[in-house]
């Protein structure tokens, strides 16, 4: 699968959420966490680039002068130093290394700018230093990433975007479950699964075509035979 495509489907999910939702929701701060920690796990750019507007107005992300950094004073000539982006965190691959989904928890450059995301390492420090304050001191709720593809679709039904929940919904249970439960039934239990199910049928999500590879087909299940994926998928007819 094109790793543009999961990009792309993030990015496009970010610019919606916010244009359907109020300015002083929090919600979207959560979402926004759940939709990159998503996206981290596929071998993606670094995009927030594409919608930093929208993760700054949202308190998704935050920005500072260079100076701020809690380190800054102790590390002058490396913070100095700095002329493209970079992120801050660095890893010791013999010292307990647990790969580099993380390497956003220690915020990153862009020169002249510190970047940090809301919840990570470097916003807990700011947080504890006391330059962050109030609602900026509050951590983003903890959402599962099917209920916030749910909250894409809705929104996406709202405006017409059918291909949009298509998309979402043909990456599959694996994709959008955390801990793919063993049964048809334990999916169907799910209230985000159920939710974005009912969007898809409502919508004729079903009808839309995606590229080839996105979604099984009907010989290709019947060879799977595995029910949760004729279940997932029958909702969507090839």
């Amino acid at each position: 699968m094109s790793m543009h495509y999961i990009e792309d489907l993030v990015s496009a999910s970010v610019e919606l959420l916010d244009a359907r939702h109020a300015p002083d929701d929090d919600r979207l701060r959560g979402w926004f966490t759940a939709l990159y920690a998503f996206q981290s796990g596929y071998d993606c750019s670094f995009t927030q680039g594409r919608v930093l507007d929208i993760l700054l107005r949202r308190r998704h992300t935050y920005r500072f002068a260079l100076t701020e950094h809690p380190d800054y004073a102790a590390r002058r000539a490396f913070f100095d130093g700095l002329t493209a982006f970079q992120g801050l965190r660095e890893f010791d691959e013999d010292d307990d290394f647990d790969g580099y989904d993380s390497w956003l928890e220690d915020g990153y450059v862009d020169p002249p700018w510190l970047y940090c995301e809301a919840g990570s390492a470097l916003w807990r420090r700011l947080v504890d230093a006391g330059r962050l304050a109030g609602r900026d001191a509050v951590a983003p709720d903890r959402v599962a990433l099917i209920d916030v593809v749910a909250e894409v679709a809705a929104a996406a039904e709202q405006t017409g975007d059918v291909p949009l929940i298509a998309e979402w919904y043909g990456l599959g249970h694996a994709a959008l479950v955390d801990g793919t439960p063993l049964t048809a039934d334990d999916l169907n239990a799910i209230t985000g699964v159920a939710r974005l199910r009912e969007i898809v049928r409502r919508s004729g999500a079903g009808a839309v075509s995606l590229p080839d590879g996105y979604r099984p087909t009907e010989d290709q299940l019947e060879m799977l035979d595995d029910e949760r994926e004729t279940w997932w998928y029958e909702v969507m007819p090839a």
